[in-house]
């Protein structure tokens, strides 16, 4: 598996290799094959989540001294998202591994599951907290940094998705956010749109832009800094 593994991914897939057996069972162990829930992967991943999350902060932090807390915030909020998160699994080969190491469900299930992002993303988690809990942080810390470099890089550039975002800030929360053009004016091709970002029908945000996603990322951006604020009080 880690001859497969591109270059910024060879440290992190290297100390998964590196992972007894037993330990790399248990990373690989999903609910529905899990004899109960303690020995499934879950466990793992609410570490792993951790784990990440402080690399993260930590490279972050150590970086760029002049950024302040909420704009790092925000860039770890896209990092550490499930679809970075995915991603990157998905590029370690943890998906084709799924189907390697599973067992008790059928083939087409596990095909389901190894290609499912939720599933992804769990799994890399797990693997981060087995590396964590058996080799330290600093070892892990440096691979995760290395691994999510063009993340963090793509986020500081201004580049982040606030709508994936705010979806998953809010599915967190039990709750969805629908937009809504409020209003577009000009010719058509200079038209300006503004969006509202509306969460449980009530108008969260709103944002204009020269499109309608662009209005809809600006208003999803709006959401985020609301909540952000609510967080703090």
């Amino acid at each position: 598996m880690g001859s497969k593994a591109p270059e910024g991914h060879k440290a992190l897939r290297g100390l998964i290799d590196a992972l007894p057996a037993e330990e790399l069972e248990h990373v690989f162990t999903h609910t529905s094959w899990a004899p109960d829930r303690a020995s499934s992967y879950e466990r793992l991943e609410f570490l792993g989540d951790s784990v990440l999350e402080l690399a993260t902060a930590r490279a972050l932090y150590d970086r760029y001294p002049d950024f302040s807390e909420g704009r790092m915030a925000k860039i770890r909020s896209h990092v550490v998202s499930r679809a970075s998160c995915a991603e990157i699994a998905s590029e370690l080969g943890l998906g084709e591994q799924l189907l390697e190491l599973g067992h008790g469900v059928s083939r087409e299930e596990l095909k389901r599951l190894s290609v499912n992002r939720n599933v992804l993303a769990a799994l890399l988690e797990a693997a981060l907290a087995a590396i964590y809990l058996r080799f330290g942080f600093e070892p892990v810390e440096s691979a995760i940094v290395a691994s999510f470099e063009s993340h963090i890089e793509y986020a500081i550039s201004g580049h982040v998705d606030f709508k994936t975002e705010l979806q998953e800030a809010l599915a967190r929360r039990g709750q969805q956010v629908i937009y809504v053009v409020l209003d577009a004016v000009g010719p058509p091709h200079e038209r300006t749109f503004t969006c509202a970002a509306q969460v449980n029908g009530e108008s969260m945000g709103s944002g204009t832009g020269t499109t309608k996603k662009a209005a809809e990322q600006a208003a999803a951006e709006q959401v985020l800094e609301r909540l952000e604020l609510e967080s703090d009080k």
